[in-house]
């Protein structure tokens, strides 16, 4: 029987209908999940079902009965908690207080801070989740922090948990516990609304499935079983897509970037490396490894304990983006959110922030030249949006990377491009565009250095792969030489345990 339905739900947004008339119900105790492009309607559909939007026509409803929510508490109320792609947690407060927020356990008004903390270390125990109950948010990883807001979902026993894209950040023993997880939610009737993009957990999990496009209804599968991987991907993109990295050779020039004995706080151990011109040099490794660190040391966000970073031959200033940016080199961050766009600033305003000095005679900026530049790189990395007056904060994932790459290309004279986590949380199609965009920025001599927590990823688009374990690099692979369980046993701290 039906537990959580969606009845010809529609919501349209200035210039865009995001959902179309979209229907289909989920069991109780099944794990459904739910896929499409970016823009596909996906996470529009969730912030319905939390209570963060109303839709224009339509009705959910959980257990039989309509739903009318007027505000998230009226979800959560009625037993629905959404985990979304983006943290809804307080940095500065430590997790037993994230999780405990507007309940906290007092006597006489008074609250028991161990009493708190007591409760919830219990609690993170009993599901399996190793994590410090009495650290602040703000201290841990991004993997950790999603592991506090699943945990949140599963100490509130809630009858409707929607996850969105919940192992982007997690290690692949984190991904096994929330597995685990989702199996005891599941014997307990729990329904679980799975949004993910990566098809070996949609089909590891997931009993339903339902694929959006365009807004509509492209496809509902009760069972997951009948139906095949190929046949999802043509359901989501509207056409096949047989080779998703579509890789190809190219001409590699002289060494563009090369880097010596850099380290930092966060790389403690020196780490050499060098990227020819028209080469795309992929880092591999596991959370913790020191990817990101290394990326922040060589675009200046960091402080360097030592080390040189030259392109073509010219020293790059320590500590310096806009030095960097300067000489050509640009990073694309692992944190879309909080990192990488500007929130609550027009897609304009996201693509021309920095090269904005360029067409500023006098000091004066020419709004014209600003909207052109925009319009340009709109329609070169095809950035679906209605307008380029549109918030930034509207967009899906894929063109918000898109946009984050169209700032740096409005710059002149780009060297370097370092890009971390380049499709986290994106569709299969915008990913293969965003691979394709990669492949003709090389062509044109630029050196592009690729961090992916994703292996399939490293190896499909990438010319040369450094592994690093521990914050130093273990091994140096060329194309020829790539061997997924070579690559994987290079990046495990225990390699001896890892072979046997």
């Amino acid at each position: 029987m039906a537990f959580l339905e969606f009845k010809d739900i529609s919501k349209g947004y200035p210039g865009v209908q995001a959902l179309s008339d979209v229907s289909f119900s989920v069991a109780k105790g099944a794990v459904h999940g739910l896929m499409g492009e970016n823009g596909a309607g996906k996470s529009t559909l969730i912030r319905l079902l939390s209570g963060d939007q109303s839709a224009d026509t339509g009705t959910i409803a959980i257990d039989g009965e309509a739903q009318s929510y007027k505000s998230v508490r009226d979800a959560f109320a009625a037993g629905v908690i959404v985990i979304h792609q983006e943290l809804q947690l307080v940095p500065e407060l430590t997790v037993a207080e994230n999780l405990w927020l507007g309940r906290f356990p007092s006597s006489g008004g008074v609250i028991s801070r161990r009493k708190l903390i007591d409760s919830v270390a219990a609690k993170l125990q009993d599901i399996g989740i190793d994590i410090d109950p009495a650290a602040k948010v703000s201290s841990l990883s991004i993997g950790a922090r999603q592991m506090v807001e699943i945990a949140k979902a599963v100490i509130l026993d809630a009858r409707v948990i929607a996850l969105d894209e919940p192992t982007s950040s997690l290690s692949s023993r984190e991904s096994e516990v929330l597995f685990a997880l989702i199996e005891k939610l599941k014997a307990k009737g729990t329904v679980i609304l799975y949004v993910s993009h990566r098809l070996d957990e949609i089909f590891r999990l997931c009993d339903s499935l339902t694929v959006l496009r365009d807004g509509k209804l492209a496809a509902h599968h009760p069972r997951i079983a009948d139906t095949s991987r190929d046949q999802i991907i043509a359901e989501m993109v509207g056409r096949e897509i047989s080779n998703i990295w579509g890789w190809h050779g190219r001409d590699f020039g002289l060494p563009r970037l090369e880097v010596k004995d850099l380290s930092g706080s966060h790389l403690p151990r020196p780490i050499s490396f060098s990227v020819r011109q028209g080469e795309i040099l992929g880092f591999f490794g596991l959370i913790g490894a020191g990817r990101s660190e290394m990326a922040r040391l060589l675009y200046g966000a960091d402080h360097r304990h030592g080390g040189t970073v030259t392109i073509d031959g010219m020293a790059v200033a320590a500590d310096n983006p806009g030095a960097s940016i300067r000489a050509g080199i640009v990073l694309c961050p692992e944190d879309r959110k909080h990192d990488g766009i500007i929130q609550g600033r027009s897609i304009e305003e996201n693509i021309t922030i920095s090269s904005r000095r360029h067409f500023s005679p006098f000091g004066i900026l020419s709004l014209g030249k600003e909207a052109s530049v925009a319009d340009d790189f709109i329609a070169r990395l095809r950035v679906r949006t209605p307008s380029r007056k549109q918030d930034i904060i509207n967009l899906s994932g894929g063109n918000q990377q898109k946009v984050i790459l169209g700032r740096w290309l409005s710059e002149q004279g780009v060297k370097v491009l370092v890009i971390d986590e380049p499709t986290r949380g994106i569709d299969i199609g915008a990913k293969a565009e965003i691979y394709e965009i990669l492949y003709g920025l090389a062509a044109g001599g630029m050196a592009i250095v690729v961090i992916s927590s994703e292996l399939p990823e490293v190896m499909g688009i990438s010319d040369r792969i450094m592994v690093m374990c521990q914050g130093h690099v273990v091994a140096d692979v060329e194309r020829p030489d790539f061997d997924e369980r070579r690559i994987l046993t290079s990046a495990l701290p225990d390699r001896t345990a890892a072979a046997s």
